[in-house]
């Protein structure tokens, strides 16, 4: 599996370019397709960067990440 940076994540914020991809412990998601993250946005949680943090305030549990694909990891 292709590996990404923190820095090439940032790009895929539904601004710089087309994807929009989010990253949850160490796995890179494509949620480009998702509703709820359109213009990069979900609630208070932006695309392009590691939101394994920002879970514990969430609503929802990490099974919510089973429906998207993964298309890298993050490498620091």
């Amino acid at each position: 599996m292709k590996a990404y940076t923190v820095s090439q994540l940032a790009l895929r914020n539904g601004q710089d370019r087309e994807e929009i991809w989010i990253a949850f412990e160490g796995r890179i998601y494509d949620v480009t397709g998702s509703k709820l993250w359109r213009n990069g946005k979900h609630y208070e949680h932006w695309a392009g960067q590691d939101l394994t943090a920002e879970l514990a305030d969430a609503p929802h549990s990490s099974k919510v990440f089973a429906k998207f694909e993964v298309v890298g990891v993050l490498s620091r």
